[in-house]
This record gives structure tokens, C-alpha cells and sequence, in this order.
């Protein structure tokens, strides 16, 4: 049982780490040297992450993992968002005047700068249909069939998420403090740009995805 355990933390930790959308759009939100927009980024992260434990709890995950035509509707509207942030981002990059004025419109709004990146990190991960699938291929490897199943899936994707939390904390901090340092508008806008030729690739290659 020990075994076991120990060997999904490792594993965990190691996709933990892979750079994915979750971790770019902390980057992204971290780069104005704010680590506040990078933690709430983080929250809505872990907000999408209890939205689906509720749904592998339930036994909804099976659904995406069986049903083509709802996979296919997530699938879409997780990378139309994820598209959608990416050429944001890219906006951003390449002509910051007009992002300016739609920062400075946007602060008129009742929608604060921290709420909209906590939806950004509840969206990216609850309309990812391949977090759902990926527990379902990934979890039975580290399951006896003798153990509680639900009880023990639930909780190695709370360790999971658990993980995450305290990795991307430190992605946000060390990101808003590099941002800090660098104090360089072009390289703030080259990594703008970066962050959002990722965004738009990994919507790219959700949208292309096969379950």
C-alpha cells in the first residue's frame, strides 16, 4: 500500500511539473509583476480541479471518456478559450497600445483584474476535457481491486491538485519577481508573446485532439 502510494506521488509530481496551459496561463497573468493575478490564476486552477473531482465522484468523467459527441462539444469550447487567451496575449505583445486602452476600459468594468484571473484558471481547467480523461487512464495504475475506488481516486487527485497548488504558487512568484527585476518592456513583451504562441498552440492541439 505504501508502494503504491509513493509511487503515484512520484508520478504526479512529474506531470505536476510538465509545462501545460495551467502552468502558461500563470505566467502569463504573473508577467505584470503582480504575483496576486498569478495566485489567483492559481485558485481558479484548483477551483477546476474540485469541479472535476465532483465529476469523477459522480462517475460524469466516464461520460466524456465514452461519449464522443460530448467530448467533442468540451473539447471545443476548452480550446476556443484557450485560443481566445492566446491571441489576447499575443495582442498584448505585439501592439500594447491598443491593449492599453482595452486594459484602461477594462478597469472601468466591476470585473477586477484578480476575478477575471481566477475565471481564466477555472475556464482553462474545467473546459479541458483531457484532465477528466487523463484520471481515468492514469489512476487504475496506482488502484488494487481490492481498494476503495472512488475514496482513493478522490483523494490521489487531491494530492494531485495539492501538488499543483504549491508549483505554480512558486511559478507565480518566481515569474512576478523576475518581472520585477527585468523592468524591461521588450522582454516583458517577448515573453507576453510567448506565453501566448503557447496559449494558442495548446488550443490548436486540444481542438485537434482524439480522446
Amino acid at each position: 500500500m505504501e508502494t503504491q502510494w509513493l509511487a503515484f506521488s512520484v508520478a504526479a509530481l512529474v506531470v505536476t511539473m510538465l509545462p501545460g496551459p495551467d502552468t502558461f496561463l500563470v505566467i502569463g497573468n504573473s508577467l505584470t509583476g503582480n504575483v496576486r493575478r498569478g495566485l489567483a490564476a492559481v485558485a481558479g486552477i484548483l477551483s477546476g480541479g474540485l469541479f472535476h473531482m465532483a465529476l469523477f465522484g459522480v462517475g460524469a468523467a466516464q461520460l466524456l471518456a465514452y461519449s464522443e459527441r460530448a467530448f467533442f462539444v468540451v473539447k471545443l469550447a476548452g480550446a476556443a478559450y484557450l485560443v481566445y487567451l492566446g491571441v489576447g496575449a499575443l495582442r498584448s505583445a505585439l501592439w500594447p497600445r491598443a491593449a492599453a486602452e482595452t486594459v484602461t476600459a477594462a478597469e472601468v468594468s466591476p470585473v477586477s483584474p484578480l476575478r477575471r484571473s481566477y475565471v481564466q484558471g477555472l475556464l482553462t481547467n474545467a473546459l479541458n476535457p483531457k484532465v477528466a480523461v487523463f484520471y481515468l487512464a492514469f489512476l487504475p495504475q496506482f488502484l488494487a481491486p481490492g481498494d476503495h475506488l472512488v475514496r482513493d481516486s478522490l483523494l490521489m487527485i487531491a494530492i494531485h491538485y495539492a501538488m499543483a497548488a504549491v508549483w505554480l504558487g512558486m511559478v507565480a512568484l518566481g515569474v512576478s519577481r523576475m518581472a520585477r527585476v527585468l523592468r524591461d518592456v521588450r522582454v516583458v513583451r517577448t515573453l507576453e508573446g510567448l506565453v501566448g504562441a503557447m496559449m494558442l498552440g495548446f488550443g490548436v492541439r486540444l481542438a485537434l485532439t482524439a480522446r
